[in-house]
C-alpha cells in the first residue's frame, strides 16, 4: 500500500504546490478586486497556500496531536475565550440581535466543553485507508483509487462561533489549510479561537500556524472575495442566510470556485393517521429545543384523516415551547425557514395533507430537502413516505434534530450539503474533503 508522501520504487510523492495567482486579468476585469476586503482575503488565502504543502506533508499523527492539544486549550483558556465571546454577545444585544440569533452567538462553559470533546473524538477517529486497489488491467497494469487534499479550503458561516472550530479541524484532518470567514458579530470570538487555541496548538505539533487564516474584515466583501479566487481557495463551504448563500453559490459558480451550499434549512415533521398522541408530543418537544438551527422543526404536517384527533398534542406541545403556530391560509411559503426569520423564530407553520406520499412530495417541494419525520405506528405507511420523500435525511419516530454530524456520524461537520446532484450529500466531513485520484501502476 503507497501512502501520500511515502517513498516508492517508483518515485517519491511530493506535497502539492498550490497556485497563489489569479486568473490572468481577472484582477482588471472588476473594481472589487482592487477593494481593502479582496486585498485582505487574498493575502490570507496566499498564507494558507504557503502553509498547504506542511500540512499535509506533516502526516496524520501531527494533525491529530495538534487536535488533541487544541482540546486541551479550549479547556485551559477557556475564561479568556468565553470573555472575547461576551464581548460579542454584549455588542450584538445592543444591536439588537434576535434571540435565536444571540443562542447561536453565545459560548457558554458547557458549549466548550462539548466543542473539546468533539475534537478529541476527531482525533481519535481512525482514517480510511488513502489508497485502496481498484483493479488489474487485461495488460498486468495496477490500478489504484487514492484520496489527495485540496490544498486550501475557504468557509463561509454565519457568527457561530464553534463553527470556526469545526470547520478547522475537519480542513485539518483533511490534510488542508483554511480560510475561514465568520459573521461579523462573531468575528472577537473567532479571533480568540483561532490565536488562543488553534494556532498554538498547530505550532506546537510542527505543523503551520498560518495553516488557518482568519477573514479579518467584517461584511460580506470578504464573503464574495472567498468565493472569487478558485487559483488559491478552489472548494469553499458556504453556510448561514439562504438568500446569501444562494448569491455566494452563484458567484462561485461564475469564477470557477466549487462551492458546497448550505443555504437553506428547516426540518419536517409528519403526523400520520396511525400516529400515537405522546410520540406526538414528544416529537414536537424535542425538534424545538433550539430556534436558531437549521434542523430544527419548521413545518408540521397533519394527515387530514386524524386531524381532530392529533392537532391538539402537537398545539399544546408547541404552546409549552412558547411557539405560535402558522396556520392556513399562509401569507408565506410552506417552507419559510423560521430559524432565519429574525424575530419570528418563535413559529412553526402547520399544514394538512392527505396521506404519507403526499405528505413527502409536499415536505421535498416545500422546503430545502434538509430532513423530515414521520411520526406513525404503522410501518407501511413509514415506509410509504421513507420510501417517497428524496431529501437529505429521513426518520421515523425520531426527531430531525439528529441530523447533525456530530450527532449522526460521530464527527463535527463543516455543514449540511443538500445539493440533488453526486457529491457529498448531508453533513459534511473531512472524508468528503479530498480530491479523488487515479494512480496506474506498471505490472509486477
Amino acid at each position: 500500500m503507497l501512502r501520500i508522501g511515502a517513498q516508492s520504487k517508483w518515485g517519491a510523492w511530493q506535497p502539492c504546490v498550490v497556485s497563489t495567482s489569479i486568473a490572468a486579468g481577472s484582477e482588471a476585469a472588476s473594481p472589487e478586486f482592487a477593494s481593502p476586503e479582496f486585498a485582505a482575503v487574498r493575502e490570507a488565502a496566499q498564507r494558507a497556500a504557503a502553509a498547504a504543502p506542511a500540512v499535509r506533508a506533516a502526516g496524520g499523527a501531527a494533525v491529530d496531536a495538534a487536535l488533541r492539544a487544541a482540546a486541551g486549550l479550549l479547556r485551559d483558556r477557556s475564561a479568556q475565550l468565553l470573555e472575547a465571546n461576551h464581548a460579542d454577545v454584549e455588542a450584538a444585544e445592543q444591536n439588537g440581535m434576535a434571540p435565536g440569533l444571540l443562542d447561536r452567538l453565545r459560548l457558554t462553559p458547557e458549549r466548550l466543553a462539548d466543542m473539546a470533546v468533539q475534537l478529541d473524538v476527531l482525533a481519535s477517529t481512525p482514517e480510511p485507508p488513502t489508497q485502496r486497489e481498484v483493479r488489474v488491467l487485461p495488460t498486468g497494469e495496477r490500478v489504484y483509487e487514492r484520496r489527495v487534499p485540496v490544498g486550501v479550503i475557504g468557509a463561509v458561516f454565519e457568527a457561530r462561533p464553534n463553527v470556526t472550530v469545526d470547520v478547522a479541524s475537519q480542513v485539518l484532518k483533511a490534510r488542508s489549510a483554511a480560510v475561514l470567514r465568520t459573521g461579523a458579530a462573531a468575528l472577537g470570538s473567532a479571533r480568540a479561537l483561532v490565536g488562543l487555541v488553534l494556532a498554538p496548538a498547530l505550532e506546537r505539533h510542527g505543523v503551520p500556524a498560518a495553516a488557518v487564516q482568519l477573514v479579518p474584515t467584517p461584511g460580506h466583501a470578504g464573503a464574495e472575495a472567498l468565493v472569487g479566487l478558485p487559483d488559491l481557495v478552489p472548494l469553499v463551504v458556504v453556510r448561514g442566510s439562504g438568500e446569501v448563500t444562494r448569491r455566494l453559490s452563484a458567484l462561485g459558480a461564475a469564477a470557477g470556485t466549487r462551492v458546497l451550499a448550505h443555504a437553506d434549512g428547516g426540518g419536517v415533521l409528519y403526523l400520520h393517521a396511525s400516529a400515537d398522541t405522546a410520540d406526538v408530543e414528544r416529537l414536537v418537544t424535542e425538534s424545538t429545543d433550539r430556534l436558531g438551527v437549521c434542523n430544527r422543526l419548521n413545518l408540521l404536517l397533519v394527515d387530514a384523516a386524524a386531524h381532530d384527533r392529533l392537532w391538539p398534542a402537537a398545539r399544546d406541545a408547541l404552546a409549552a415551547r412558547g411557539i405560535t403556530p402558522s396556520l392556513a391560509p399562509h401569507s408565506h411559503p410552506l417552507g419559510h425557514e423560521w430559524a432565519l426569520d429574525s424575530g419570528s423564530e418563535a413559529h412553526v407553520t402547520v399544514a394538512g395533507v392527505d396521506g404519507p406520499t403526499d405528505a413527502a412530495l409536499t415536505a421535498a417541494r416545500e422546503t430545502s430537502g434538509l430532513a423530515a419525520c414521520v411520526c406513525a405506528t404503522d410501518r407501511d405507511a413509514a415506509e410509504q413516505f421513507i420510501d417517497a420523500y428524496t431529501g437529505t435525511g429521513v426518520f421515523w419516530n425520531t426527531t430531525t434534530r439528529l441530523l447533525d454530524g456530530y450527532k449522526l456520524l460521530g464527527l463535527p461537520e463543516t455543514g449540511i450539503n443538500v445539493d440533488h446532484t453526486p457529491g457529498p450529500r448531508g453533513p459534511v466531513t473531512y472524508v468528503d474533503l479530498s480530491l479523488r485520484q487515479f494512480v496506474v501502476l506498471p505490472a509486477v
